[in-house]
């Protein structure tokens, strides 16, 4: 009798023998139709047509709401963290929305057993009206920690102007080459300016000082300003370029020394509310054993 396992194994054999000879014989396929489905356009994805569609509604919220006494669009913050007037808008809008209408709708339970319909209506105007608000604190704190970032990387950009001033090359293709070296966020914005002032036929600090304008970046501007007296009299700036970097380095530790000080002041509370507890903890049994004797 044939032993169960030796029949798997032969059919298990066969099987991958007759897979291999059907791809071995299959034809080649022709060229014209397999090239045609490579070159095919890709498919529109779901997420592009719902950021268009986002788009659209934000854009419409910015026409319609933009303009109303308190509402306030940042777009300096929104240009130099690289997001959309109408996607921040929409978010705003989304957030206060949930907060208006979840407190109301989670307590309608609550409310068929008699509880006064005014406390939800407060808690969801309360809710909202900070929801509101918060896409706006994290904007703020976003392009703050986008401006140090750029400060840092200012810092060196001073460094490679300098030493590229040094070796007798022009302010403008200074600017340039030593835009090239980086590849941070910080360097392509540098690279899209100097490129736009070559497209438009005006200087690059010109193209910086609007830059400076449009991010809110007064580092940015101290650097326009140096290279603007230098071609407007010749006058060396290599020593000037190397002062300014040091002196925003030294700006930019003293920031760091400071926020480090005022988070390390931050954690006194609670480490001092730790120390109470435990205490309070160690001497708990103690004072259960007096009182009970």
């Amino acid at each position: 009798m044939i032993p169960v396992g030796a029949v798997i194994a032969g059919c298990t054999v066969g099987a991958g023998v007759a897979l291999l000879i059907k791809e071995l014989a299959l034809p080649a396929p022709a060229l014209g139709p397999a090239l045609q489905r490579l070159n095919q356009p890709a498919a529109i994805r779901p997420e592009t047509v719902g950021d268009d569609r986002d788009e659209r509604w934000g854009a419409w919220l910015v026409d319609h709401l933009g303009h109303l006494p308190g509402v306030s669009i940042p777009h300096q913050n929104l240009a130099l963290v690289g997001q959309s007037a109408g996607k921040f808008m929409l978010t705003k809008v989304a957030l206060a929305g949930a907060g208006l209408l979840l407190p109301p709708l989670a307590t309608v339970p609550f409310l068929l057993l008699g509880m006064p319909i005014y406390l939800p209506a407060v808690v969801g105007l309360l809710a909202g009206a900070v929801l509101w608000i918060a896409p706006d604190l994290s904007l703020r704190d976003q392009a703050k920690r986008a401006r140090e970032e750029f400060a840092h990387a200012m810092a060196a950009y001073l460094d490679l102007v300098a030493l590229k001033r040094a070796g007798n090359v022009s302010a403008e293709q200074a600017m340039e080459q030593a835009a090239e070296v980086g590849s941070g966020w910080a360097f392509v914005r540098i690279q899209q300016a100097l490129a736009r002032s070559r497209v438009d036929k005006v200087p690059h600090w010109e193209s910086l000082g609007r830059l400076t304008a449009e991010l809110d970046l007064p580092v940015l501007d101290d650097l326009a300003a140096i290279m603007r007296q230098s071609s407007d009299d010749g006058a060396s700036v290599y020593a000037t370029l190397r002062s300014r970097a040091r002196n925003l380095r030294t700006e930019l530790l003293s920031d760091q020394a400071t926020e480090a000080n005022a988070d390390s002041e931050k954690m006194t509370a609670p480490g001092a509310f730790l120390a109470v507890l435990v205490m309070l903890l160690i001497a708990f049994p103690a004072v259960i054993r007096i009182l009970t004797t």
